[in-house]
């Protein structure tokens, strides 16, 4: 493995991770509170693939994990559905640009207009400005966490907060959920997304000394962590 070139090590880890991230979307880890739907292992992995990979493939895997996850389920393709394959992979964007060494290139800067464009988004919708103290309260969350980027858990948090702008403003636009819901959401909100966070911050950790053991041994050809 010693003499595979970037690119190859690059698609073979593509590989690992997306092998590693389909197990870990089976296995539930605790029910999301107020619904029957599961959090899975996957949820912890998906966003810190970003900062072993880089961007472009850290979205690939997750993204190919997602696809191939829904039709070995045969899932129907609804609106929800598709909704939910996309707030993840901007999760993982946010973790790999956060992960550029305290990088301030405007391309990491960029990760800030994902949240202000989720408020507006949501403000504009004729329920969401009833509520817009929900956008308010939680989607400037990945803007102030980009400025404590260099430790993990801000990242992880800001991370998993830019997932949860996208997926509220997709939702609110498609769904038209009522004010009375949203605002019932915030107490669930704070625990499920410190719970994520935690996760992917364990995660990353728990994959960085794993691969450093199996790099070490030689039994993975050496990856030039994207943070």
């Amino acid at each position: 493995m010693t003499s595979m070139t970037n690119l190859q090590k690059k698609l073979f880890f593509l590989g690992l991770f997306s092998v590693v991230g389909f197990m870990a979307l089976q296995i539930p880890f605790n029910k999301v509170m107020g619904s029957n739907v599961s959090f899975t292992l996957f949820d912890f992995f998906a966003p810190m693939a970003g900062g072993f990979l880089g961007p472009v493939f850290g979205i690939a895997s997750v993204f190919a994990v997602e696809v191939i996850n829904l039709f070995i389920k045969n899932t129907p393709l609804t609106t929800g559905s598709v909704i939910r394959l996309f707030p993840t992979l901007f999760a993982v964007l946010y973790f790999a640009l956060a992960s550029k060494n305290g990088s301030t290139s405007l391309t990491t800067k960029g990760l800030l207009i994902i949240p202000v464009l989720a408020i507006i988004a949501f403000i504009a919708h004729p329920i969401g400005r009833q509520v817009p103290q929900y956008a308010l309260m939680f989607w400037f969350i990945p803007i102030i966490a980009y400025f404590k980027r260099d430790n993990l858990f801000f990242r992880s948090l800001g991370s998993t907060f830019t997932a949860h702008a996208v997926g509220g403003a997709l939702w609110i636009w498609t769904f038209n959920l009522p004010a009375a819901v949203w605002r019932s959401l915030p107490p669930i909100v704070v625990a499920e997304r410190l719970l994520f966070a935690t996760g992917i911050a364990a995660s990353y950790v728990i994959v960085n000394y794993a691969l450093s053991f199996l790099i070490k041994k030689r039994l993975l050809p050496k990856l030039e962590i994207a943070s």
